[in-house]
């Protein structure tokens, strides 16, 4: 814990494009939700989360309750709140969008309960946690797959133990998402709330390597020797690209690598740029633009 992150890094130029809401803000937002008794929302998260629930708390002023029932589903509920495309998931499928009305702000309304919970109550699930069982897990890669287990099985009164070769924790959250929807500082207090969840211990600047391990290294060999079992959670890899010669071309930059400078590192700048091809489409491609 305690993780250090430059102040001066290019990211902090970057506005949040959706403010925490207020108080006032967000219990009359949620004021606007019918409760349906089929949720075609929940339908439509891929985690589950009982949203009607946890609209109904904020509504009722009951902020930890309604983020308990958010960690519950996700433990990572707070940085999916923030990256979520909501339009195309919950929000996309809340029945207002039929009645030519703004659809609730699930993602807006679910950001303002697990941020206030983490600032207020970062201890806000201890009581959920299970007697130490001695089993001991690895978990390969900081990101969010082995955050989130790393977060359960703590819960369950496992010991998790994550390995990472960069120095800040995270993994896509801290270094891949662009800055108006997270910045790094924020998705690095998320990973704080998943260590204090029980003995969930973060080994960063540690390479996970086949074979014989040197400085900085701990071989999978002695990962399954050691452990009782061991997590994989490598994330997607390195960015694509449409042939050797662009890659190699001047000025030419792989997206994610860029944003992750952009995050962190307090010497990127983009100065003498005036314009910029972007190759693709996606959500990606959109976010370095």
């Amino acid at each position: 814990m305690g993780y250090e992150i430059p102040k001066d890094r290019l990211e902090t130029r970057l506005k949040d494009k959706h403010p925490l809401y207020t108080r006032a803000e967000a219990i009359t937002e949620a004021n606007r939700c019918i409760y349906c008794s089929d949720a075609p929302c929940v339908q439509a998260c891929p985690t589950g989360i009982d949203i009607p629930t946890f609209i109904h708390k904020i509504a009722t002023d009951n902020v930890r309750g309604s983020a308990r029932t958010i960690f519950r589903d996700n433990l990572l509920g707070y940085s999916c709140a923030r990256v979520c495309p909501v339009e195309v998931l919950c929000a996309g499928s809340c029945v207002y969008n039929h009645w030519d009305r703004p659809p609730i702000e699930i993602g807006r309304l679910q950001r303002y309960a697990t941020e206030n919970a983490l600032v207020a109550a970062p201890d806000l699930l201890s009581k959920n946690r299970k007697p130490p069982t001695g089993k001991k897990i690895a978990l390969i890669g900081a990101g969010p797959a082995s955050l989130a287990a790393a977060g359960h099985l703590a819960l369950d009164g496992h010991k998790a133990v994550i390995f990472d070769k960069n120095q800040i924790p995270g993994g896509l959250n801290t270094l891949g998402i662009a800055p108006y929807k997270l910045q790094a500082d924020d998705a690095v207090g998320e990973v704080e709330f998943i260590e204090a969840l029980g003995d969930v211990e973060i080994r960063t600047g540690v390479a996970v390597v086949e074979g014989d391990a040197g400085d900085g290294e701990v071989s999978t060999a002695s990962l399954l020797a050691d452990y009782d079992a061991v997590f994989i959670g490598i994330g997607l890899g390195p960015d694509n690209f449409l042939a050797d010669a662009v890659e190699e071309g001047e000025g030419v930059e792989g997206a994610t690598d860029l944003i992750a400078r952009i995050k962190i590192d307090p010497k990127q700048t983009v100065d003498g740029v005036s314009r910029a091809l972007v190759l693709g489409g996606g959500n990606t491609a959109i976010d370095i633009a």
